[in-house]
Formats: structure tokens, C-alpha cells, sequence
């Protein structure tokens, strides 16, 4: 004959304030269920339960590169602002607004009248020089015998050497001045001084432009580009130590991603290092040079700079293995006796998937890799073996 079910819950009641309580609050079917269930669990609960079991494995020991990431802004290699070296008036433009130029391209040209005749007015006084010497020349080949026979004094013989000799020195200042009046004319057609892309034109057709004075257009070199980055203190002194040859002369491999992009695709080296700390945010200023033969990178433009800091052998985990509480960063580690024991780790970069471990693990700890939910520190555990590999999204990029 089975029992009453009515009579089991009032006894159960009775013998627990807590599920009289709960069984005014819910409905009489759930609190049967209810009990029903912890008649069930009683025995289990009884006995303790089974231990729980967790998947444990040593950590990967291999080595890796290095890298400190930094924010970096794209610059062009040069720089260079458009300015005329002699003044005068627009005549005409011959470029279009951002266009890519070669060496020697023409962008403007100046008025080149009044050149002309600059040129043509030194012409004319380098002829009447070249006159002036070819008389002073001819006058002291006539007095030298004459100053020899004793028919001339010889004064008059200095005299005319003087003044050949001043014919010379007029006859080289024309010169000069037709160089320079040439050289004005060539300066008339503004051309690139080296290729790129110009900007816009600051000035049209017509417009006055004064001698070093105006700003025509902007020049910028684009093959190569820098990316320039701010370094903090600690990571050039790490780097200083165990890069070779220290962060100046090591010229280190840089790679650079776009902010659309997820992967590190733009390879270059470093080749700047400034020569003191900003005494404001205590960083140094680096410079990487980049190629770029697709113009792709654009100068301005904002992107992440990751730079090598040397190889290491380090031990390895998965990423989803680290916990953290409020002193930090942890690995749950599985001791020889089946105690579950926390470490505290100073944690490195992502590298194929598995965070590196820089300090806090041994390489023969037994690391928590599955069932985090059932390890709680201090509780014995059951281990079952696993293995710790490169993560397979990884490993198929």
C-alpha cells in the first residue's frame, strides 16, 4: 500500500520552516514536484555527489616574435610647398587639382615678358663689355713697344693695363648678370620639383605672386610614406635591451593595418627613433618607412603600427582559459593531489590564437583548459589529459 502523498509533504513541512513557507507561496502541484525532487536528491546529497571532472594540460612552450602595438598616423616622405622664386603675374596653370606629377612637370607659368627683356638688356651689356675689352686690349698692345722703345712713359702703359683689366672684371659682371636673367626666366615656369601628388592650386590665372612669398600649391611624396608613433618609456627600455643593437640601429620590422582592416598586410622598417623623451607625456617619437607603389596609403589617415620587439620562448594557452577577479588576471592550475589551485599571470599578446604567458606558470603546471564551470579553487577535482595547439582559425590563416 503506498503512502499518502498529502501526509509526506505535511512531515516534510513540519520538519522544514522553508518549504512551508514555499508551499503557502506556490500552488499544491508545485510543491509536490518540489518535494518530490528532494526526496530524490536527498540520497545523492547524502553521499556528496561525484567529483567533478576537468580537462588539464600543460602549457605550449615555443618561440614567438614579439610585437608592441601602437597607434600611428600615416605622413607623406616629403613635403614640399610651391612657392615662386621670382615675382610676377599668373599666365597660365598646366595641372589638375590633385593629380600625380613627375619631376620637371610644369604647374604654373609667369609672365615671362618682362624676363625677356631682362635677358635681352644682359645680352646686350655682356657686347659692349666684350668691346670695352677688346679696345683695352688692343690699347696695350699698341703702348707696350712704345714704353720699350723709351716713346712712351710707362705710366701710360699701367693705365692701359688698369683699364684692361677693368674691361675684364665688367665683361664677367655682365656675364653673371645674363646668368642671372636667364636663370629669372627659367624660374618663370614653376615646375615639380620631385614626384607626388599636388594639392589643390592656391592661386588662378591673372593673380600677382610674390617671390618666395606665395603659397601656389602643396607637393607631397607618397612612395614611400612614414608612420609615426609615440613609444611610452617601458617598451623602448625593453625593447633597448633585448632588441640587437637597441631601437636605433636595429632597424625593426614594422607592420601596419588599416583601420578597415584585420589583418597586418603593410610591411616596412623602422628608421627613426627621436632623440629624447617628451618631458610632457614621457613617450618618444618613432618613424617607420613603408612602401607604397599603390599610393593606397594616404597621408593623415590613422592606423594600427605593430613593431617587432626581438623572439622569446614562452609558454602558451588558450585565451579562453584566463579568469579574472579583482587582483587581476589568473589560471586555474590542477595540483598532483587533485586540488584546484589559481595562479596569478602577467599575461602577453594573442599569438595563432593561444594569449602567451610572460611570468606566474610553470611549463609542468597542469593548466584548466575545459570545464572552467566546475573547477572552484581549493575543490578536488577528477583530470582527464588534453593538449594545448595552435587554435585551428588560426592555423587555416
Amino acid at each position: 500500500m503506498s503512502p499518502d502523498p498529502r501526509k509526506a509533504s505535511l512531515a516534510t513541512k513540519a520538519a522544514n520552516p522553508w518549504l512551508d513557507w514555499l508551499g503557502r507561496t506556490l500552488p499544491a502541484p508545485a510543491t509536490l514536484a518540489l518535494v518530490a525532487g528532494t526526496a530524490l536528491a536527498g540520497p545523492a546529497a547524502a553521499q556528496g555527489g561525484p567529483t567533478p571532472s576537468v580537462t588539464v594540460a600543460t602549457p605550449l612552450t615555443r618561440q614567438v616574435t614579439e610585437w608592441d602595438e601602437h597607434t600611428a598616423r600615416i605622413e607623406p616622405s616629403a613635403r614640399v610647398e610651391i612657392r615662386p622664386r621670382v615675382s610676377g603675374q599668373v599666365a597660365q596653370v598646366h595641372f589638375r587639382d590633385g593629380a600625380l606629377v613627375r619631376t620637371g612637370d610644369l604647374l604654373f607659368t609667369l609672365d615671362q615678358r618682362p624676363f625677356q627683356i631682362a635677358v635681352e638688356t644682359a645680352r646686350a651689356e655682356v657686347a659692349r663689355n666684350e668691346a670695352r675689352l677688346t679696345l683695352a686690349e688692343q690699347q696695350v698692345q699698341r703702348s707696350t713697344p712704345l714704353v720699350q722703345q723709351r716713346f712712351a712713359p710707362e705710366s701710360e702703359l699701367d693705365t692701359r693695363r688698369s683699364a684692361l683689366r677693368e674691361a675684364q672684371a665688367g665683361l664677367a659682371a655682365a656675364r653673371a648678370a645674363l646668368r642671372q636673367a636667364e636663370l629669372e626666366l627659367e624660374w618663370s615656369e614653376i615646375r615639380a620639383p620631385r614626384p607626388g601628388r599636388v594639392s589643390d592650386r592656391r592661386v588662378d590665372a591673372g593673380n600677382l605672386v610674390q617671390q618666395g612669398t606665395t603659397l601656389m600649391t602643396m607637393l607631397l611624396a607618397l612612395d614611400p610614406v612614414y608612420a609615426t608613433f609615440d613609444a611610452s618609456e617601458a617598451q623602448y627600455l625593453r625593447y633597448a635591451r633585448h632588441a640587437p643593437g637597441g631601437m636605433r640601429e636595429g632597424g625593426a620590422t614594422v607592420q601596419l593595418r588599416l583601420l578597415d582592416e584585420t589583418e597586418f598586410g603593410h610591411e616596412g622598417r623602422l628608421d627613426f627613433v627621436d632623440s629624447a623623451f617628451d618631458a610632457r607625456s614621457g613617450t618618444i617619437r618613432g618613424r617607420a618607412v613603408l612602401p607604397n607603389p599603390d599610393l593606397f596609403l594616404t597621408p593623415g589617415s590613422f592606423a594600427r603600427l605593430r613593431l617587432q620587439a626581438g623572439e622569446a620562448s614562452a609558454l602558451m594557452v588558450p585565451d579562453a582559459a584566463v579568469v579574472a577577479d579583482q587582483s587581476g588576471r589568473m589560471l586555474l592550475t590542477v595540483t598532483p593531489d587533485g586540488t584546484v589551485a589559481p595562479r596569478t599571470v602577467q599575461l602577453g599578446p594573442l599569438v595563432d590564437g593561444l594569449r602567451m604567458v610572460r611570468n606566474g606558470l610553470g611549463p609542468e603546471d597542469r593548466v584548466v583548459i575545459g570545464g572552467l564551470h566546475r573547477a572552484r579553487p581549493g575543490a578536488k577535482v577528477a583530470t582527464e589529459q588534453g593538449r594545448i595547439g595552435p587554435s585551428p582559425l588560426a592555423a587555416a590563416q
